[in-house]
């Protein structure tokens, strides 16, 4: 029975399957299940969960065959470059809200440079899921 115990145990260590583009993905494209696979081997810094993989958008072109990593992929985008937002800022009960430009292209939960209209400086804010740029302490 000891044998047996320690035959299971040396069997090997189980490698992790690891996530990787079936083809060449363009940066800002959302994924879908049909752009990745699995190959059976345990590459650093891999994404290993294709359902949590599946619907974001690829921040960098991801290469064929190459793995797919978490940093490389995002919320899809809500706000593009140079597009007209709301800046929000809130203060206890008091909220100000303004028009602004966005600097950068981002998603839900995404820090961006937005440049005030009303007064040409340009501030950082997160994204909301209203597409609503909140600015200011902790924003």
């Amino acid at each position: 029975m000891r044998w047996m115990m320690a035959l299971l145990l040396s069997a090997g260590v189980a490698q992790a399957d690891s996530l990787v583009a079936t083809r060449t993905i363009r940066a800002q494209t959302i994924l879908a299940s049909a752009d990745m696979t699995f190959v059976a081997a345990e590459i650093p810094g891999a994404a290993t969960d294709l359902a949590e993989a599946e619907g974001l958008e690829a921040r960098v072109t991801l290469y064929a065959g190459r793995p797919i990593r978490p940093d490389d992929l995002g919320p899809p985008a809500i706000i593009d470059r140079n597009q007209l937002v709301s800046l929000a800022y809130t203060s206890g009960l008091i909220v100000i809200v303004t028009e602004g430009r966005a600097l950068a292209r981002g998603g839900v939960g995404d820090q961006i440079h937005v440049m005030n209209l009303a007064s040409r400086t340009t501030v950082t804010g997160r994204i909301g899921a209203d597409g609503v740029v909140q600015v200011g302490p902790n924003p």
